[in-house]
């Protein structure tokens, strides 16, 4: 597997950016700095002078961070196959490494199939969870139990997402996983996120809005103390819970909490990576749907849409939304592009939620099945339902 330019993400997070907010200080796509540290693309001439003002170095240091090998090399290689063959040997090194592996699987989320995750994502908890289990106690140990902690959680994103939001099991017991080895820790952090991933389930599998409701508020309490970034994420969630389940006051109060909690992240939040500024309009878009608000919602995930440019499974989530939004209001032509371009982002990635939104939304057009266009997206919902 490709090891990132390790020294480079390294430089970049000492100096407090995200890869989001890196991305946003340069005027570049967030795939485009993924790229710079994964090894496989390198900065234009041009750009180079600005990234070095960015990360604080000097043109000649920036140029040994780019130097570093874009392929994982036979030391780092070596130094994790022992490990495994001598858990309780592990060290600091070895715990970067595997974090490094576990971030780059997780920036791929969005870009291509869960389902081509599912062997990696697999092998990576298989291997933090031998090694935490075995290795010696104290900070190394800590390390590689955080990382359990987040190979779960994000195992659990994966085989929901794989599964088209049908495995609600399979994927709770990851999440579950996740939450008893943060108790463990008492990362109050990683914990919310855990439960976080379970309101998702909730909300958008089984369709329990006031399960889905009582924990996300659980995980806003959870990590209100060590993450502003994540309590603000579950507050929006049980705003979207509040509307389904049709309590607008309540709805509008937890959006403006969630606000100010998302005002109050910074760079140095644990959870900061998780944020990105389209988070708030995609959420508030939902909710005033499902509030009934449909021309509310449809300005705000015009413009939401509009903004989201390298996370195609939330972008496709978006245009299905914004296809309902449409439909009830009678604006078929608009609907019917509108899919199309949810269609578009789904045939590269497959993703779960914004296909089934894609095929409810194609349901509420049945009315107007006659018409060209309405026919021509059915069509290209069967293709995309027969390459599964």
């Amino acid at each position: 597997m490709a090891l990132s330019r390790h020294q480079l993400a390294q430089q970049r997070k000492a100096r407090g950016f995200t890869q989001e907010s890196l991305a946003e200080h340069l005027h570049v796509d967030r795939s485009t700095v993924v790229r710079w540290e994964s090894g496989r693309g390198d900065p234009q001439p041009w750009m180079r002078p600005r990234l070095a003002r960015a990360l604080g170095v000097t043109a000649e240091r920036l140029q040994d961070l780019l130097a570093a090998p874009s392929l994982d090399t036979t030391p780092e290689n070596g130094r994790r196959e022992y490990a495994l063959r001598h858990p309780e040997r592990c060290d600091l090194s070895t715990c970067a490494s595997l974090r490094t592996e576990l971030q780059q699987l997780a920036e791929r989320y969005d870009e291509v199939p869960s389902a081509s995750l599912l062997a990696e994502g697999g092998r990576q908890l298989g291997h933090v969870t031998l090694l935490a289990a075995e290795a010696r106690k104290g900070r190394v140990q800590r390390e590689l139990r955080t990382l359990q902690a987040d190979a779960a959680t994000l195992m659990g994103q994966l085989v929901w997402d794989a599964s088209q939001r049908r495995d609600h099991a399979t994927a709770n017991s990851f999440y579950a996983q996740g939450v008893s080895v943060a108790r463990h820790l008492r990362d109050h952090t990683l914990e919310g996120h855990a439960l976080l991933r379970t309101c998702y389930v909730a909300l958008y599998g089984t369709r329990d809005a006031q399960e889905g409701l009582d924990l996300a508020l659980q995980a806003a309490h959870t990590a209100q103390g060590s993450s502003h970034a994540l309590a603000g994420l579950a507050m929006l969630h049980a705003g979207e819970a509040y509307a389904m389940l049709g309590h607008a006051t309540e709805c509008e109060s937890a959006l403006g909490e969630a606000e100010k909690y998302l005002n109050r992240a910074d760079a140095a939040d644990a959870a900061a990576e998780l944020v990105t500024p389209t988070q708030i309009g995609r959420l508030a878009g939902s909710c005033y749907l499902a509030l009934g608000q449909h021309r509310r919602a449809e300005r705000i995930l015009t413009a939401t849409a509009a903004e989201l440019r390298d996370r195609r499974k939330s972008r496709a989530i978006v245009m299905g939304n914004l296809t309902l939004a449409l439909i009830r209001q009678r604006e078929v032509e608009a609907a019917v592009e509108a899919l199309g371009q949810a269609i578009e982002e789904l045939e590269e990635t497959r993703g779960g939620g914004g296909m089934n939104l894609v095929f409810g939304a194609a349901r509420e057009l049945r009315p107007w099945r006659q018409e060209p266009g309405v026919q021509d997206v059915h069509d290209r919902l069967l293709v995309l339902m027969a390459a599964q």
